[in-house]
């Protein structure tokens, strides 16, 4: 028998559990809430004693000792608090007490390195020497202990040699070829001149190359007698004298930001030893380069400079790989784990060609003097004898 159809729908909401919407009788009716049986914790009365006790420890005695030792002093900083001494820009940057490249008002900074123009010029690259690269790499491969970085760059062409170039590597005493440049730059701006004089004292004594570290405290030097024995015998007495005369360590590492340079930088005295004066081979090219730069540096700047340059007392390096007609300005570095030579190469046949080798070795290995002395061959070969 059919279900009439208002039975149906009755009783399909009933199962489905809607049944009093349609029940006008039940559509007033409220379900039943349930109400909850609130629980009350009972207080235990020695926990509350101790809360009391220790808040009023607190208040009484630690809490006026944390303010007047550390609070006050900490952002107050008057003589009533003298319990810290608090160097709020040591707070925000803790490294430059150990690693800044600028100093202002008494303040150690960490400098960007950009800057809106270089004073001086990038090499102008074009192409890779290929087949001179691939020489040098199959080169490096016979003497697996070291690692070498190797920048040529050719003035003709434009084209160069990249071996690791911007890599940084540590300086040793190529370091001084900046603080030359550094020196001749406040020469033309008259903070200083040639004729000069500076007296040695122990402050400025240094050991490693050189033989002023031998002479008498109080002997009294130009600065022209400085700048030549800091380049030809390597002198790290007449480095520091000569660096400390230009405005010190953090002057050279702003004039280095200011010439362009973003990785080569100055952070200790000569002879720096551990070798935390650093640089890469490609900005000792850039520095080389500048040499010639007119709107860098004068003729007369240059001239002396190329001077010092050319008589160069360590010839066993990069000057031992090439022939007695080649001429050769340059400086070169030796620390226990680095050896390396930077300079400007000029052959008989009129080709002119920067050279920098930084070469990683194990502790004062003589292979590291084997490397660049082939190394330099084979270079001076390729660029004299191709038709680049």
């Amino acid at each position: 028998m059919a279900v009439p159809q208002y039975k149906q729908s009755y009783v399909q909401d009933y199962k489905y559990g809607y049944y009093t919407n349609h029940n006008k009788y039940a559509q007033n009716v409220k379900p039943a809430i349930r109400k909850r049986k609130v629980i009350k914790k009972k207080t235990n009365p020695f926990v509350f004693i101790f809360r009391l006790v220790f808040a009023a420890i607190f208040f009484l005695y630690i809490s006026p000792v944390y303010i007047d030792q550390i609070t006050r002093p900490v952002f107050l900083q008057t003589e009533k608090y003298p319990a810290i001494k608090t160097d709020i820009n040591m707070l925000a940057h803790p490294t430059t007490a150990y690693l800044h490249n600028n100093h202002v008002l008494g303040v150690n900074l960490l400098s960007g390195t950009n800057v809106k123009k270089s004073e001086m010029q990038s090499l102008y690259e074009t192409y890779h020497l290929n087949v001179l690269e691939n020489n040098l790499k199959h080169l490096a491969l016979a003497h697996p202990a070291l690692k070498p970085s190797i920048y040529v760059w050719d003035y003709e062409s434009g084209k160069f040699a990249d071996i690791n170039a911007n890599e940084v590597y540590s300086t040793a005493s190529i370091i001084k070829i900046p603080v030359l440049i550094q020196l001749f730059k406040a020469i033309e701006m008259g903070m200083i001149k040639l004729d000069d004089k500076i007296a040695m004292t122990p402050y400025y004594k240094s050991e490693g190359s050189g033989s002023l570290q031998f002479k008498g405290v109080n002997a009294v030097y130009t600065v022209d007698e400085l700048a030549r024995v800091m380049i030809t015998e390597s002198d790290n007495s007449a480095t520091n004298m000569l660096l400390d005369a230009t405005g010190g360590m953090n002057a050279m590492n702003q004039s280095l930001r200011k010439w362009g340079m973003k990785e080569t930088r100055i952070n200790d005295w000569l002879p720096d030893l551990k070798g935390t004066n650093v640089t890469t081979s490609k900005e000792m090219a850039t520095l080389l380069y500048n040499l010639d730069n007119p709107n860098f540096l004068t003729l007369n700047s240059r001239e002396k400079m190329v001077d010092y340059m050319s008589h160069v007392h360590n010839n066993r390096l990069i000057q031992a790989g090439l022939p007695p007609s080649a001429i050769f300005i340059h400086k070169t570095g030796d620390i226990g784990k680095m050896l390396g030579d930077a300079g400007i190469v000029y052959t008989p046949n009129g080709k002119k060609y920067i050279v920098v080798m930084l070469v990683n070795r194990p502790y004062n290995s003589v292979e590291g003097k084997d490397f660049i002395v082939s190394a330099s061959s084979l270079i001076y070969n390729y660029m004299v004898n191709t038709d680049i």
